[in-house]
């Protein structure tokens, strides 16, 4: 079965969803995001992506204390992104319980440091961020489109050992509207190997077992969740 993933986004301390990347399109779901990750665990999930938006907006971790609270808390096994730019960034969310760090924009932006983490760390600790909005990659918290098209973008990561790819289609985050399957589809067909993570737009039961269905790893959904559009009674945790 699919990977099934929740996850928390984090601004000014609350559990928040955005529309696209919007930060002026937030809505406030939770007010204490450590009582929203008990939560998850209490209904039986073992992962948790948490995105620190403060962190993305700012291009430094910010919301570590809140990471390092659930770690203690929790036994869910967490990926933490946003705002990594630096090894000091990793080795604060390392030390404060995450397994995993979500790294995006310095994969784009600084190449060489990006292959020096993932050599330094190893593939199994590092996730690819591949946020697309127009086919290409999009950087700094959804803010800034490079050049970067996704397929040449993930195929030289991929050949230098990356095994785990968050890949987020913009247009369909918080939207409700449907995963971009025919996008995962694709970049399945040229890794079938990739334990790749579809983000945005799940919207129902259904949309997660299309995404099964069409042999997709992993997923994370939100606000499906917050909204009541997901019956987890139904899922296969």
């Amino acid at each position: 079965m699919i990977e099934l993933i929740p996850a928390i986004d984090i601004i000014g301390g609350k559990c928040v969803r955005l529309t696209k990347g919007d930060y002026e399109q937030k809505t406030t779901y939770n007010d204490d995001p450590v009582a929203q990750a008990k939560e998850f665990e209490s209904l039986g999930f073992k992962r948790l992506h948490i995105v620190d938006l403060d962190g993305a907006k700012s291009k430094h971790v910010v919301n570590i204390d809140i990471l390092r609270r659930i770690t203690e808390e929790t036994s869910l096994t967490m990926d933490f992104g946003g705002g990594i730019k630096s090894e000091e960034d990793i080795e604060k969310v390392f030390n404060a319980g995450a397994a995993m760090v979500t790294i995006g924009s310095i994969a784009v932006t600084q190449p060489e440091l990006f292959l020096a983490w993932l050599s330094k760390y190893g593939p199994e600790k590092i996730i690819l961020g591949a946020d697309v909005r127009n086919g290409k990659v999009s950087i700094n918290g959804w803010k800034e489109d490079s050049t970067e098209d996704l397929l040449p973008f993930l195929h030289k990561y991929i050949d230098a050992g990356v095994k785990n790819v968050l890949c987020t289609e913009i247009s369909k985050d918080g939207t409700l509207s449907g995963p971009a399957i025919d996008l995962y589809k694709e970049v399945m067909r040229e890794y079938p190997e990739l334990h790749l993570i579809a983000s945005g737009g799940v919207s129902s039961n259904d949309d997660i077992t299309a995404l099964h269905e069409a042999g997709i790893p992993a997923v994370v959904f939100g606000k499906s969740f917050y909204e009541g559009k997901i019956d987890i009674n139904k899922l296969e945790l």
